[in-house]
């Protein structure tokens, strides 16, 4: 079998701007769209062969059957070495963080607080505000990983005022791109068990993992047995628009997903379904060609943030193709401009401070760091899923626009 070509490299500027999509529809043409998570990619072949077979069969009813859960459990057992997926302990769902929504709704009253570590995924904020649940930010460290400290303290202080409370993780981390290690999983666990804290973990990046780092599903450490996992194809293969997802519970949160109201199920998308399924089993020689691009483009965007825009700080990602850079040394969040007053958190395209500065003066749309949340401001986050001219156009943009 031939290999297959680098993902990121297959469509042009133009091919691009064809698309109806989110990310090449929101701004003008003259802008360079690195900040919504989809990649500029070609789609898998195996993907496009299960669609075009279901299309010509007229195969567009309803979902059945478990075929994406034991899709996943092939890949899990192959890229992971979890060779007990539980197949029979799983759900779909519409999507992740509609999943997530559904399992706080099972473990969970309005007003009960979910823990959060900031800066962290801006949907979480509106998803969970809508569901009427009260979010609580525990910080990241520094290098952009879970303070284990810090969390503690928040497990301690939410539970002696909440009779429940939940711990909604994202794994890997987004924006900072942090894998978390199986020896941070296993602390958290343990000290969620502590405090009866349950744990919900967004895992719809874990086949994005980079060279050098390596994913530990959550429900695979000690103590996670009455823990939440969401899983997807959406992000590994760019099929946001092809909704679907799986919810795992642990072996103790069975009788909670037992309870998941059956019309979940009725949300997620027939060809979704199908194509998470192909990619999962399929797609594996075409997410590998596209690793090595994300790796390089990681490596690309190093260098030239270096080269470019030595002030800003990189944190190098592990898993994820989301960069998040530290832009506070270039002086562009002037609280007193009202280009840079901040928004609500529940708005993902809000922009302040060097967002807003980037989109302006250089014609980049990135990512706003403050609707991430505490620690966020100054902050941008840059999708590098995309072909490595537009990505050295777009950072050569950036640092012309500083002067």
């Amino acid at each position: 079998m031939a290999p297959v070509p680098n993902p990121l490299e297959a469509l042009s500027r133009e091919q691009l701007q064809q698309r109806t999509s989110l990310k090449w529809n929101s701004h003008p043409a003259d802008v360079l769209p690195l900040w919504v998570a989809e990649m500029d990619v070609s789609l898998a072949e195996p993907v496009a062969q299960a669609l075009h077979r279901a299309v010509d069969l007229g195969d567009t009813g309803y979902p059945f059957g478990d075929g994406l859960a034991r899709a996943l459990a092939e890949f899990a057992a192959k890229r992971w070495g979890w060779s007990d997926f539980p197949v029979d302990r799983t759900a779909i769902v519409p999507d992740v963080m509609m999943g997530i929504v559904e399992v706080l709704r099972l473990v969970t009253e309005p007003g009960d607080p979910v823990i959060v570590n900031a800066p962290v995924y801006a949907p979480f904020y509106a998803f969970l505000t809508h569901a009427d649940r009260q979010v609580v930010e525990s910080p990241l460290t520094e290098a952009g990983r879970v303070d284990l400290d810090a969390l503690v303290e928040v497990f301690r202080q939410v539970r002696t005022t909440s009779p429940r409370a939940a711990y909604l993780i994202s794994n890997p981390h987004n924006p900072t791109g942090a894998v978390h290690t199986r020896a941070e999983l296993e602390a958290i666990a343990v000290l969620a068990r502590q405090h009866g804290v349950r744990v919900i973990v967004d895992e719809i990046h874990a086949p994005l993992i980079l060279a050098g780092a390596e994913f530990t599903p959550y429900l695979t450490v000690a103590g996670s047995d009455d823990a939440f996992s969401l899983m997807s194809a959406s992000k590994g293969w760019n099929l946001a628009g092809l909704k679907a997802a799986l919810v795992i519970a642990g072996s103790e949160a069975v009788d909670d997903l037992a309870r998941m109201p059956e019309e979940v199920s009725h949300g997620p998308s027939h060809l979704g379904i199908i194509a998470h399924a192909a990619a999962f089993r399929h797609g594996g020689d075409w997410l590998d060609a596209l690793l090595v691009g994300l790796d390089e483009n990681r490596t690309l965007l190093g260098d030239l943030l270096t080269e470019h825009l030595p002030q800003v700080g990189f944190l190098r990602p592990e898993g994820t193709y989301l960069a998040w850079v530290d832009c506070r040394p270039l002086g562009l969040d002037a609280p007193d401009s009202e280009d840079n007053v901040e928004g609500d958190l529940a708005v993902v395209s809000d922009l302040a401070g060097p967002a807003r500065h980037f989109l302006d003066h250089a014609r980049v749309a990135l990512s706003s760091g403050h609707v991430f949340g505490a620690g966020g401001r100054g902050h941008v986050r840059i999708n590098f899923a995309t072909s490595r001219a537009i990505l050295t156009e777009a950072v050569t943009r950036m640092a012309r626009s500083i002067g």
